[in-house]
C-alpha cells in the first residue's frame, strides 16, 4: 500500500532548508520525496501549508520515571510528535534485576512507540547503595542478541571508570565488542580527567549543567544531551549549543518526566518549543530531536524524511509552536488531528506482572527510627539543594539536637532519612536537608535514585514514621502527611515506580500531591518529589544520602553528620 502526503513544506534535516514536496510512503518506508500525481499513491492526503519532518527522539528517558507503563507512556507521549525512545529501565532493574529489564522489553513490544533499550550500566550504582539487585556483565550479556538493545546505559559510576575498575571495565568492554555505543554521565568532570573517561569508550553524556562544560564535552569528541526534565532543566544554560559549531553534536532529553508535566507541556516537542521562545531556531531544535539522535545511537534508517528511510513522520500545523497535527509511525497513522487513534496493549507475561507488583520487604517504621543520638550543640553537615539542579551542597553549620532533634524549620533544616526496603536490612541513613521549606509534616516516596529504597523528608518523627508506613501499605508511591493524618497520595504499586492506570488519572494524582505541599511550606517554584528523589543518587556532586549514611560524592566516601572538634 502506498500513501501519498501531498503538498507539505518538508523540513530537510541534513541541510536545514524547507522546500514544498510531496512525500511518497510504501509500507513502512519512505521512497520519494518530490513530486508525484495523485494516482501514485493507493491513499493520498493533502498536507498543503502544513509542515513534514521526522518523528521526534528522546536519546535518554527512563519511561519508569513517567510513572507510566510503557503503553500509557505512548499514548501521553506519541501525540506530542514522538516516534521513538532511547530508555534505560535501570530504574526497575535497581528494583527487579533482569527481571525488571525483562519487563521493560515485553510491555514495551508492538506499542505505537518505537522503544530501545539502553542496559543499565550501574545496578546498584556505586557501593553506597542498596538495590533489589546486583547486575554484573555476565547478567548483562545475553540482552544484547535483541535488536532493540543499542548499548550500555549511563556510566555514572565515573570513579569506577577513571579507577579502572574491573567490572565496569568487563561492562564497557562487553559493549563494544557486541558493537554497541555507552552513554555518560559524568557532571562536572573536566580535564585529564575527562579524557580518561572518553577514552574509555563513553561517547556523550546528559549531566552538563552549563555551556562551557559542554563544549568542553564536545570538543573531546562527546555528543551532548541537552535535557530539560521535570527536576533537571538545563536547556537555558545550554541555549548556545543551538548554534554551530555545537548544535550538530547535541541531541533533546528528558532523563526523568512526571506524567502531569507530559500532559500538560508535552515531551520533546516542548523542548523545541521553549527554545524558539528563546530565540532559537526551531529548525535547528527538529534536527536534534531527530537526525542527529538518530546518527548518535547508529539508528541509519531513522531521522528523516528521505528515500529509504523508516516513515515515522510528522504533520505540523505550525512551526513556531511545533503544533503536531497527525503522526506516522512506519507509515501508519497513529494520530490524528492530534487525537491517539485506538490501539492494542501488549501481552505480558504473568510471571512478569507478578515480580513487579511485590517489591517492598521492610519492617514498619516508629518514631524512634528517626533519632539522631546527639545532644547540645553539634556542628554537622546539612545537605543544601540547588535550585533546578541535581547538584547538592554541603553545608556545614551548628544544630542544637535539644531542640526537636536538630529540625529546624526556621532556618529550613529538615530531617531526611532513606530506608532499605528491598531485603529488610533494617539499615537507613539519617541525614539533614536544607531547601525544601516545608513547615509541618512530612513527604514520602519509594521513587529514589537510583536504588529507589524509601526516601522520607520530614518535621517530626512521628509524621514521617506514619509516612514511610503508608507506602509500605501501598507498594510504593509519594505522599504528603501532617499530624497522622494523609493529605495526598499517589500509589505506584509497580515496582514502587509505576502504575496501571490511566496517564490522565495519575497525572491528576501527581498533580495533587505535587500541589498539596505548597500548603506545608514548599515554595510554588520548588517540585520536591523528583528534587527529593535525587538527593539518594550517590554520583551526582557534591552530598548525597543513602541506606548507609551521608556520601562526599567529590570523594567517594561516606562522612559522619555529626563534625567532631
Amino acid at each position: 500500500m502506498r500513501l501519498l502526503l501531498k503538498g507539505g513544506t518538508v523540513i530537510n534535516v541534513f541541510t536545514g532548508e524547507m522546500s514544498v514536496e510531496d512525500v511518497l510512503v510504501e509500507d513502512s518506508r519512505i521512497i520519494g520525496v518530490g513530486k508525484y500525481d495523485a494516482q501514485d499513491g493507493d491513499t493520498v492526503r493533502d498536507v498543503t501549508g502544513k509542515y513534514i519532518c521526522p518523528g521526534f527522539i528522546d536519546g535518554h528517558i527512563h519511561i519508569e520515571s513517567t510513572m507510566l507503563t510503557p503503553m500509557e507512556f505512548a499514548r501521553v507521549s506519541v501525540p506530542h510528535g514522538t516516534t521513538a525512545v532511547v530508555a534505560d529501565p535501570h530504574e526497575i532493574a535497581n528494583v527487579c534485576g533482569n527481571t525488571g529489564i525483562g519487563y521493560m522489553l515485553e510491555a514495551s513490544r508492538d506499542i505505537p512507540l518505537t522503544v530501545y533499550l539502553m542496559l543499565p550500566s550501574c545496578v546498584p550504582a556505586t557501593q553506597f547503595d542498596e538495590s533489589g539487585a546486583r547486575l554484573t556483565a555476565k547478567d548483562l550479556e545475553p540482552f544484547y542478541s535483541d535488536p532493540r538493545v543499542l548499548g550500555l546505559g549511563e556510566m555514572m559510576n565515573y570513579p569506577g571508570v577513571l579507577a579502572g575498575d574491573p567490572e565496569v571495565r568487563k561492562k564497557i568492554e562487553s559493549a563494544v565488542a557486541h558493537g554497541k555505543i555507552v552513554n555518560g554521565h559524568a557532571p562536572l568532570l573536566s580535564g585529564n580527567a575527562l579524557d580518561a573517561y572518553v577514552a574509555a569508550g563513553i561517547r556523550d553524556d546528559h549531566e552538563c549543567s552549563s555551556a562551557k562544560e559542554a563544549k568542553e564535552r564536545i570538543r573531546k569528541g562527546q555528543r551532548v544531551m541537552i535535557r530539560q526534565g521535570t527536576a533537571a532543566r538545563n536547556l537555558e544554560a545550554l541555549l548556545p549549543l543551538f548554534e554551530e559549531p555545537w548544535a550538530h553534536r547535541c541531541l533533546l532529553v528528558t532523563d526523568d518526566k512526571h506524567p502531569a508535566d507530559l500532559l500538560q507541556r508535552g515531551h520533546i516537542d516542548d523542548i523545541i518549543r521553549q527554545a524558539a521562545r528563546a530565540g532559537k531556531d526551531p529548525v535547528i531544535g527538529i534536527r536534534m530531536a531527530t537526525f542527529w539522535a538518530a546518527e548518535c545511537f547508529g539508528l541509519k534508517d531513522l531521522g528523516a524524511v528521505a528515500p529509504g528511510y523508516q516513515a515515522d513522520l510528522l504533520v505540523l500545523d505550525d512551526l513556531e509552536s511545533v503544533s503536531v497535527c497527525d503522526v506516522y509511525r512506519r507509515g501508519i497513522r497513529v494520530v490524528e488531528n492530534g487525537q491517539m487513534l485506538p490501539c492494542k496493549a501488549p501481552v505480558i507475561r504473568r510471571d512478569f506482572k507478578k515480580a513487579i507488583r511485590n517489591s517492598f520487604y521492610m519492617e514498619k517504621l516508629s518514631p524512634k527510627d528517626f533519632l539522631i543520638g546527639a545532644q547540645g550543640v553539634k556542628k554537622s553537615r546539612v545537605i543544601r539543594l540547588v535550585p533546578h539542579e541535581l547538584l547538592t551542597d554541603e553545608w556545614i553549620t551548628e544544630i542544637d539536637y535539644n531542640s526537636q532533634n536538630g529540625v529546624d524549620t526556621g532556618r529550613d533544616i529538615l530531617k531526611i532519612a532513606v530506608v532499605e526496603r528491598h531485603l529488610n536490612t533494617g539499615h537507613k541513613g539519617i541525614g539533614l536537608i536544607s531547601g525544601t521549606g516545608l513547615k509541618s509534616g512530612a513527604i514520602a516516596s519509594s521513587v529514589s535514585h537510583d536504588s529507589h529504597n524509601l526516601i522520607i523528608i520530614g518535621t517530626n518523627e512521628e509524621d514521617m514514621a506514619f509516612a514511610g508506613n503508608c507506602i509500605r501499605d501501598l507498594g510504593g508511591g509519594s505522599i504528603v502527611v501532617q499530624d497522622g493524618k494523609v493529605i495526598e497520595q499517589m500509589p505506584l504499586p509497580l515496582a514502587g515506580l509505576m502504575t496501571d492506570v490511566p496517564a490522565a488519572e495519575i497525572a491528576a494524582q501527581n498533580e495533587r500531591v505535587r500541589e498539596s505541599v505548597h500548603t506545608l511550606g514548599v515554595p510554588e517554584e520548588l517540585e520536591p518529589f523528583m528534587t527529593m528523589a535525587f538527593v539518594s543518587l550517590p554520583v551526582i556532586p557534591h552530598i548525597k544520602i543513602t541506606t548507609k549514611g551521608l556520601v562526599d560524592v567529590d570523594h567517594q566516601k561516606l562522612v559522619p553528620l555529626l563534625i567532631e572538634e
